[in-house]
């Protein structure tokens, strides 16, 4: 079995992570996308300290697929500089596991 990976990824509002993730499950680049609104983040932008409203989004996949979804994440997204971290599995369900190898694989 391949070995998967997590994607903590930040979007604008949920409209553009529900389009992100539905363009990475259409390709196939991706299993599953949790989208979780409705969080604050503090940041700094340009030198000045910043606050605004975003929504999180935790993407699974393989992680020989991690460069191809940061690459489309990275094209669809509003943002010059988009959040997209890779977090390593390094266990887990293995029937899970699984599913996700099956559903990021092109059907024979």
């Amino acid at each position: 079995m391949q070995e998967a990976a997590l994607l903590y990824i930040t979007a604008a509002d949920r409209e553009e992570a529900e389009t992100i993730a539905r363009a990475l499950l259409e390709e196939r680049l991706i299993a599953c996308a949790n989208i979780i609104p409705g969080m604050t983040s503090l940041y700094r932008w340009e030198g000045i300290i910043r606050q605004g409203s975003e929504c999180v989004m935790i993407v699974k996949t393989m992680k020989n697929m991690v460069n191809d979804v940061t690459q489309k994440i990275v094209s669809l997204h509003s943002y010059d500089c988009p959040c997209v971290i890779e977090m390593p599995v390094d266990g887990g369900n293995k029937e899970f596991l699984r599913w996700i190898e099956q559903e990021t694989t092109s059907p024979s």
